[in-house]
């Protein structure tokens, strides 16, 4: 049988203040994260993830990286830790706005915003996030391939069988057939 406790932390009243924490480990055997006391460092953490959230719309990965970048913020791992597990966000929220921003600045197929947000070079939103994101987007891809196409052409002179198969490869923009064609098709209206 595995052995169950409960242990409650509690501290004085100083100067008017008290802090008191119940903490409920249920099972030994699987390790839990308890925080008995919050340090200057992890309120600090927390501080810079919901400001990383609401200015950047990242990642729950991509906040964890950043505040432990050494480039970055250099808390560390627990304080870190604290800051996501104590962070009360919608990270699919936050996939959707990064997404919008792809399309609208970039003018990004629906398979290159999911690999751009789900990629570890990228924003490392989860799948089922960016799932979301994609089906929850409400715009015209065809516009967009047509933008890109129109880039293409102005900027790099190339054929329209360049420029579609450009938007159409899995190395290139991953726009589907249909919306490539789309842009040959109205390329010089």
């Amino acid at each position: 049988m595995k052995k169950k406790f409960m242990t409650t932390l509690s501290s004085v009243a100083l100067a008017g203040l008290l802090t008191t924490s119940v903490i409920t480990l249920s099972d030994v055997h699987h390790p839990t994260v308890a925080y008995a006391a919050t340090t200057t460092n992890q309120k600090n953490a927390l501080r810079k993830a919901k400001s990383y959230y609401k200015t950047m719309n990242m990642s729950k990965q991509g906040i964890y990286d950043q505040l432990t970048s050494e480039a970055g913020e250099n808390f560390s791992e627990e304080d870190a830790q604290y800051a996501i597990d104590h962070l009360k966000v919608n990270y699919k929220k936050a996939a959707l706005k990064k997404a919008k921003s792809y399309y609208k600045t970039m003018n990004m197929s629906k398979q290159g915003i999911y690999d751009q947000l789900t990629s570890e070079a990228g924003e490392k939103f989860t799948a089922e996030e960016a799932q979301y994101a994609v089906d929850n987007l409400k715009v015209d891809y065809n516009k967009a391939a047509l933008k890109k196409a129109k880039t293409y052409q102005k900027t790099m002179a190339m054929s329209t069988d360049a420029i579609y198969d450009q938007l159409t490869s899995e190395a290139g923009e991953k726009f589907t057939a249909e919306e490539a064609q789309y842009a040959i098709d109205n390329l010089d209206k």
